[in-house]
């Protein structure tokens, strides 16, 4: 299994670099990144919330499809915008509600370099938005006013026993 990395982790703000080199070793990142989120309870796991610095990210749509997404770009959204509850395995125990757009259209490559569409709604739509923000450096409460994530940060810290001084 791999470490999740936590709210104060400063792998989780940066800007993910490219993904260039296709291998069996990437491969074997993506199979332990599947295992991670399975182990966490999740539907979604991003290359830096394991600390690594890659455009990578793997989902499961909910529905039994396992993928993963490779230098991913979102390409297009809708106008319609969904408020939904988020959280998140960087930040444990904490949840809010997050508006994105409703569905989206997203190019990637698959494990063998391939470029591909999708076009995604509902959960898969929302998840591809979420961990998408991370190769960005962005965490979901990112998207909170600065009141509403100080709360957050606060809920975090006392949900999760820590130090206020070891959350950036």
């Amino acid at each position: 299994m791999l470490d999740i990395f936590t709210l104060g982790e400063e792998i989780l703000t940066i800007k993910c670099k490219k993904v260039e080199t296709f291998d069996s070793s990437l491969t074997l990142l993506i199979d332990a990144m599947f295992d991670s989120m399975d182990e966490a309870d999740g539907v979604g796991l991003a290359a830096p919330q394991v600390g690594i610095d890659m455009r990578l990210f793997v989902v499961d749509d909910q529905k039994g499809t396992r993928r993963e997404f490779i230098n991913p770009e979102i390409v297009e959204t809708s106008m319609d915008n969904v408020n939904m509850e988020e959280g998140c395995l960087s930040i444990p125990n904490v949840y809010h509600d997050i508006e994105r757009p409703k569905s989206i259209t997203l190019q990637a490559q698959d494990i063998n370099g391939k470029t591909f569409k999708i076009k995604a709604e509902g959960l898969l739509a929302r998840s591809i938005q979420h961990e998408n923000d991370h190769l960005n450096g962005i965490v979901f409460i990112d998207h909170l006013s600065e009141i509403e994530r100080e709360k957050m940060v606060k809920a975090y810290i006392r949900k999760n026993h820590l130090k206020k001084g070891s959350v950036q």
